[in-house]
C-alpha cells in the first residue's frame, strides 16, 4: 500500500517539492520538474528526461552532471504535459539544442512530441529518443512498439554521457538510439501497486504465482505462471533477454562471434517492494548464467532504478556494448540517485527560473467572441462535473487492460480546464484564447494520453472559432471537425483501433450531416447519441493502440474508456448547446 499521502491529488507535486528540498545542492525546482543546480555549459546539448511520478529514481533522481540536465515530472503514472516539458527544456538548454528521452508510452510520445514542435517553433533544435526495451510487449518485428521499462537507465545514461562529453546534437541522438537498439529487458511481478488514496492494488497476483511481462504503470503481467525458486527466476530472465542477443549486439556494433556480443551493461532492477537481499540472490545466479553464455558483465547495477510505486517484482536489463557505448556507460555521473566516479564541482546557476514558463497574453477579442468565450467556460464547467461524476467508472473500465488512471486524469484535466477557462473569460478573452488556455491546462493537469488528446482537441476547436464573431452551426461543426482531426493526427489512431476516435469520428460525421438539415440543437443530440452507440460498440473489438494493445484480446467485452468519456461529455453538453444555439438562431 502507498500509505503516506495527504490529498492524493497533490501527491506528485508534494513528492517533487520534497525531493528538490532534499537535494538543494544538486537540483533546482522549475515549473514542471527539476533542472541541474549548475548551469549547462554554453553550446552543450541538453538532455531532458521525463515521465510520470511513481518511478523514482526515474526520472528526477537522474538529474546532475554526467547524467540529465533536467527532468519533467507528470502525475502518478502520467506523462508530464507539453507545457511542463517546454518549461524544463527552456531552463535546461543553453544554445546546444535539446534531446528528449522517455519511455515509449502513448502519453509520453504525444506530450514530448508536442513540446518538441513548440520548441522548434521557438528556434530550439530538439530531438527525441523513446526507449523500447521491453521484449514482452511486442515481437522483434514490431520492436518500435515496445514499452520502455528499466532499460531507461542504461539508454538514458549513455545518451546523457554523450552530451556531457560535448558531442554535437546529432551524435548525442545517435548514441541514444544505438544504446536503445542494443538494450533488452524482461520483468516479473509478484504483486500490484496501489495508487495514493486507493484502498486496493491495481492488480493482484495469486499466492505462489507471478506475472511475466509486466509494465511499470501498474499493468499486470501478460501471463501468469507458478512462482519458482530464485535461481529459476534468474534463468527465466536471462533466457528472455538473451533470446535477442544477436540482434542487440549487432545494433550496438559490438565485436564478437555470431550469436552475440561478449560485453554487456547489466541492471537487475527492483520495482518498489522487493528487498535488496532478494535482488542480490537473483543477481548471483544472473552473473553465473551470463558468464556461462560468454557475456562479461560491465559496471553492473543492482537496486531500485525504475520503480512502480510499491509493486513487488523485478526486471533484468542487458545493454550490449561496443567500445564507445562502454565508455559512455562507465563515464562519471553525479545525480542524487546515481553516482559513478568523480566529477569536478560546478558553479551554481543564479538565473531566474521563473522565466522558463509564462502564460500567453490575453489576445484582443470582439464582443461576440467574448460572449462566446463566457459560454464556453460554462460548457467546460459541465464537462468538469461529468468527469467527476463518472471518475470511478472510467477508472474501472481502464483497469481491465490499462493502468486504471483514466478517470483520475479526466477529472483532473477537466477541472483544470474549467478553472482556466473561467479565469480567461473573466479577463475578457475570446473563444480561441479561452479554449487555448483551457486546452493547455487540461494537457498539463490531466497528463497521459487523454490529457494530450483533449488538450489538442480544445486548442484546435479554438483555432477554428477564432477571437472574433459568435457561434453558428457552421462554426461549431467546423470546430468539432478540427478537434477530431487534431486527435487523429496527434494520436495516430484510426477508427476501429479502440480509442477515443471511435466515438469522436462518428460524432463529428453525424453533426455535420444533421447540421445542414435539422435544428442544430437536435443535430447535436443526434450526434451525441451516435457517439454513445459507437462507444458501446468498442467492447466487441480488441485494442490496437495505447497500453491496452499489449494485452491483445484482454480488452474484449469492455468498452474503450476514452470513447466512453467522450460519449458521456457530448451527452452532458447537449442541454448547453441546445440553449446556446437557440439563442444564436433566435
Amino acid at each position: 500500500m502507498t500509505l503516506l499521502a495527504n490529498d492524493p491529488a497533490d501527491f506528485a507535486d508534494e513528492a517533487l517539492a520534497g525531493f528538490a528540498a532534499a537535494n538543494p545542492d544538486e537540483v533546482r525546482a522549475v515549473y514542471g520538474g527539476v533542472v541541474r543546480a549548475s548551469a549547462t555549459p554554453p553550446g552543450q546539448a541538453a538532455v531532458v528526461l521525463g515521465g510520470g511520478t511513481g518511478h523514482y529514481p526515474a526520472f528526477a533522481g537522474w538529474v546532475g552532471p554526467g547524467f540529465a540536465h533536467g527532468a519533467a515530472c507528470g502525475n502518478i503514472f502520467a506523462s508530464p504535459s507539453s507545457a511542463q516539458i517546454c518549461s524544463v527544456a527552456r531552463a535546461a538548454q543553453n544554445g546546444g539544442g535539446v534531446v528528449f528521452g522517455f519511455g515509449n508510452y502513448a502519453g509520453d510520445v504525444l506530450h514530448f512530441g508536442r513540446a518538441a514542435e513548440q520548441l522548434r517553433a521557438e528556434g530550439i533544435d530538439v530531438r527525441t529518443v523513446a526507449v523500447t526495451d521491453d521484449v514482452a510487449s511486442a515481437p522483434p518485428e514490431d520492436a518500435a512498439l515496445r514499452r520502455g521499462i528499466a532499460g531507461d537507465l542504461a539508454v538514458l545514461k549513455i545518451l546523457c554521457a554523450a552530451a556531457e562529453q560535448g558531442r554535437p546534437l546529432d551524435e548525442v541522438e545517435r548514441a541514444g538510439r544505438r544504446a536503445n537498439a542494443a538494450t533488452r529487458s524482461l520483468g516479473l511481478a509478484f504483486g500490484g501497486c496501489t495508487l495514493p488514496g486507493a484502498d486496493r492494488p491495481l492488480f493482484t497476483v495469486d499466492p505462489g504465482r507471478m506475472g511475466v511481462g509486466l509494465g511499470i504503470h501498474g499493468e499486470p503481467g501478460l501471463e501468469h505462471r507458478p512462482l519458482p525458486s530464485a535461481d529459476e527466476v534468474a534463468d527465466l530472465l536471462v533466457d528472455g533477454v538473451l533470446a535477442e542477443r544477436a540482434a542487440a549486439a549487432g545494433a550496438a556494433g559490438a565485436a564478437g562471434a555470431a550469436g552475440g556480443a561478449d560485453r554487456a551493461a547489466v541492471l537487475l532492477n527492483g520495482l518498489g517492494a522487493t528487498k535488496y537481499e532478494e535482488l542480490y540472490v537473483v543477481h548471483r545466479r544472473v552473473v553465473r548464467r551470463l558468464a556461462a553464455e560468454g557475456v562479461q558483465v560491465v559496471a553492473p547495477v543492482v537496486g531500485e532504478q525504475v520503480t512502480s510505486l510499491d509493486m513487488a517484482g523485478l526486471s533484468l536489463t542487458l545493454t550490449f556494448l561496443d567500445a564507445d557505448l562502454e565508455e559512455l556507460w562507465t563515464a562519471p555521473a553525479a545525480a542524487p540517485a546515481f553516482r559513478r566516479g568523480a566529477l569536478p564541482p560546478r558553479p551554481p546557476r543564479t538565473d531566474d527560473l521563473d522565466t522558463a514558463h509564462r502564460p500567453p497574453a490575453i489576445a484582443p477579442a470582439d464582443a461576440a467572441s467574448r460572449e462566446l468565450g463566457r459560454r464556453i467556460a460554462e460548457a467546460l464547467a459541465a464537462v468538469r462535473d461529468t468527469a467527476a461524476a463518472h471518475e470511478r467508472r472510467l477508472g474501472e473500465i481502464d483497469a481491465v487492460a490499462g493502468d486504471g488512471d483514466h478517470g483520475i486524469g479526466m477529472r483532473r484535466g477537466s477541472l483544470a480546464a474549467a478553472e482556466e477557462a473561467e479565469r480567461a473569460a473573466a479577463l475578457g478573452a475570446g473563444a480561441r484564447t479561452v479554449l487555448a488556455r483551457a486546452g493547455a491546462a487540461w494537457s498539463e493537469r490531466g497528463g497521459g494520453t487523454s490529457g494530450a488528446l483533449w488538450g489538442a482537441a480544445l486548442a484546435a476547436f479554438g483555432t477554428a472559432l477564432g477571437d472574433t464573431g459568435g457561434a453558428d452551426r457552421e462554426r461549431i461543426a467546423a470546430g468539432v471537425r478540427a478537434a477530431v482531426e487534431a486527435v487523429r493526427r496527434l494520436g495516430g489512431a484510426r477508427p476501429g483501433d479502440k480509442t477515443l476516435l471511435d466515438a469522436a469520428a462518428p460524432f463529428a460525421d453525424r453533426l455535420e450531416a444533421a447540421a445542414g438539415t435539422a435544428v442544430f440543437a437536435d443535430a447535436w443530440a443526434e450526434a451525441a447519441e451516435a457517439a454513445r452507440r459507437a462507444a458501446e460498440a468498442t467492447a466487441a473489438v480488441p485494442a490496437r493502440r495505447g497500453r491496452a494493445r499489449t494485452h491483445g484480446d484482454g480488452s474484449i467485452g469492455t468498452p474503450d474508456p476514452g470513447a466512453v468519456s467522450l460519449a458521456l461529455i457530448t451527452a452532458a453538453l447537449t442541454p448547453h448547446f441546445q440553449r446556446s444555439t437557440r439563442q444564436e438562431e433566435n
